[in-house]
């Protein structure tokens, strides 16, 4: 974000000192000082919310993707259920046909 130097910090001192007064700057520093621990503890609340928000999404999703793959797996299935019965029917009758179909000579 923005960088504040040394330079900066002894400037920002000064002039509180010049404003605030040397009897209250030390009172104003401790208050101040509480609360920007204030302020970054409710900020580290916050971002580890936000964290245990989208780590949950996160779940949400792949429990979702496993249920449509457990679907999936059971069209495949009933789809595998259907071609064994259809080959179970007509594998007899094309041996049959066969059968009829190929003279004596030839077998």
């Amino acid at each position: 974000m923005f960088e504040v130097g040394f330079s900066e910090l002894v400037m920002v001192a000064l002039v509180s000192l010049l404003v605030i007064g040397p009897e209250r700057l030390p009172k104003v520093a401790r208050l101040a000082g509480f609360w920007i621990g204030k302020a970054r503890s409710i900020a580290a609340t916050f971002k580890e919310e936000i964290k245990q928000e989208l780590h949950t999404e996160e779940l949400r999703q792949i429990f979702n993707e496993q249920a449509q793959l457990h679907e999936f797996h059971a069209a495949l299935n009933e789809t595998n259920e259907a071609i064994e019965a259809i080959q179970s029917t007509i594998t007899p009758n094309i041996e049959e046909t066969l059968e009829h179909k190929i003279p004596d000579e030839l077998k």
